[in-house]
């Protein structure tokens, strides 16, 4: 794995990434998990934000941390990988995938879905909605894996604060939802239930964009909001897995501001729908 490239800098700021080049070190020999190839400008960030929450003065301070107690890696991992996302979210990509993606996948008497960096889920449940609606659900299954377990642990859940329904709602009807949310959950004090009968359909699984290699093929990928995080170098692994895990002429999908157009597999992919990110693979 390339390790990251650290610009000349004086001070303080070339001994935090000094500092941090030993902390991402230490973190994938104690731990496996690797953050090397993610990108620098987001790493300081979130370090940072872990050293506030920690009350750590020093990276070498939430390095000794980290290494010695396992618990503050567990907590730590929140800050180390991004946890956004909503159901629905950018309605348009969904209403591109129902017009586009689908119909590909209804040529299939089985089909394999892959959810790459799912978060907490909400994409998950999302497409599991709309697969059922389209007729297509029962003979789906869903891959979604993600490197947080805490993450992985409430999308497998499928609860989410009530609170938030209401914008999940509202995404659901702009992406074309032929019916009511309200049909796929059930309410319970603060918190709103996804229907057991969708999660037959799914498979969470701890896997590394970094580090680990293809475990299935897939007639479409979903990596949204994701390789905006990584290198160059690692967003060019990442891709070459989705290429890999693809079936003949399947589908990928990536966040909006996310492009295969300068990376290594460019060529092995084509634009079907360039607005919304969704890409076809060549022949």
């Amino acid at each position: 794995m390339p390790r990251v490239v650290f610009p000349p800098m004086s001070g303080d700021d070339a001994l935090f990434d000094v500092e941090l080049k030993l902390l991402l070190e230490a973190i994938y020999l104690r731990y496996q998990q690797d953050f090397r190839g993610y990108a620098l400008s987001s790493v300081r960030r979130r370090v940072r934000q872990a050293m506030a929450h920690f009350h750590c003065e020093r990276v070498s301070d939430l390095q000794h941390r980290l290494l010695h107690e396992p618990d503050v890696f567990a907590q730590a991992m929140r800050y180390l990988t991004v946890q956004v996302s909503e159901m629905f979210r950018d309605p348009e990509y969904f209403r591109g995938l129902q017009e586009t993606v689908f119909p590909f996948l209804a040529t299939y008497p089985s089909i394999k879905v892959w959810v790459a960096g799912c978060s907490a889920g909400e994409e998950v449940w999302s497409l599991a909605i709309l697969l059922q609606e389209a007729g297509l659900l029962d003979r789906t299954l869903i891959y979604a894996t993600d490197i947080n377990p805490e993450a992985l642990r409430k999308a497998e859940a499928g609860t989410y604060d009530v609170e938030r329904i209401a914008g999940f709602s509202r995404n659901y009807l702009a992406a074309g939802g032929r019916a009511s949310l309200s049909d796929y959950y059930t309410s319970a004090y603060a918190g709103a239930t996804f229907d057991r009968g969708l999660r037959r359909h799914m498979v969470f699984a701890d896997h590394s964009l970094a580090t680990d290699a293809v475990f299935s093929e897939v007639q479409f990928v979903s990596c949204r909001n994701v390789l905006i995080y990584f290198n160059r170098d690692l967003q060019d692994r990442a891709v070459g897995l989705f290429r890999d895990a693809l079936v003949h002429r399947g589908f990928l999908g990536l966040g909006g501001r996310e492009s295969l157009q300068f990376g290594a597999h460019a060529v092995a992919f084509e634009a079907c729908d360039r607005a919304q990110r969704i890409y076809r693979k060549r022949a």
